[in-house]
């Protein structure tokens, strides 16, 4: 069990990584809590490092001690459980993602991090094969997206940072955007063929080059106008998932 200080370069770089949003200079994701670290551990990332804050370190022999203090400080929640793990994630193209039978989910613009984890979560839990997230989204490694993610972003195929040109030109045929006043209802999308289905932030939908190349669904609701993103991701996800089990 190894103690670090407050200056350690380590340290320095997991805070850089979580007041950015993102991941470290070399490339590790900043899992926070005892969940995170045994998804990652199941899925079989490299884990560079276990910090943990020194009242709870006795449950992980492995890691490398802060003070209780100093681990309040580098956590992004208000009650860490006190162990953190700095994890390497897959590395995926974009080919991966939409090849084959595809059923991607594209995230256009979404910048809530636990709205775009639970998307995460729905994307495994419903069979997507990748999920994209387009310039301008939120980063997948995100300490609170990978919270909101439950462990999904370490399965899921996952690319970020795409140009949205980059996605349309090689996004499967069918492409599908989520938009409230939309003609064609969710139910009436062929979601069994290779498709992807682009889900546009609150506040602003989806972008234009995306809108004027994609098919708009919308899911028939009652008395209000739209859903939150997580969960009109979930639903378009359920119903694809609905369809191919049919084929």
């Amino acid at each position: 069990m190894d103690s670090l200080s407050d200056k350690n370069p380590l340290l320095k770089r997991i805070r850089r990584a979580v007041s950015r949003g993102a991941l470290t200079e070399d490339g590790y994701a900043v899992a926070e809590g005892v969940h995170l670290l045994e998804e990652a551990r199941a899925a079989g990332c490299e884990i560079y490092a276990v910090i943990a804050m020194a009242s709870v370190a006795a449950d992980f022999p492995e890691a490398r001690v802060v003070s209780d203090k100093t681990f309040r400080d580098l956590a992004s929640t208000e009650t860490p459980q006190g162990v953190m793990a700095l994890v390497r994630p897959p590395a995926w193209t974009l080919e991966q993602v939409v090849n084959g039978n595809a059923l991607v989910v594209a995230l256009d613009g979404v910048q809530d991090p636990g709205n775009a984890g639970a998307i995460l979560r729905a994307a495994e839990a419903f069979g997507a094969t990748g999920a994209v997230f387009l310039k301008g989204t939120v980063n997948p490694y995100n300490p609170k997206c990978l919270r909101g993610s439950a462990g999904s972003a370490f399965r899921l195929p996952i690319v970020a940072a795409v140009e949205p040109e980059v996605f349309l030109d090689r996004a499967p045929k069918a492409l599908y955007a989520a938009l409230p006043r939309a003609q064609k209802l969710a139910s009436e999308a062929d979601l069994a063929a290779p498709c992807g289905i682009v889900i546009g932030s609150e506040a602003r939908g989806v972008g234009a080059a995306v809108e004027a190349r994609a098919i708009g669904i919308r899911i028939p609701t009652r008395g209000v106008e739209s859903l939150n993103a997580a969960v009109a991701a979930g639903i378009l996800l359920y119903e694809a998932l609905t369809q191919r089990a049919k084929r």
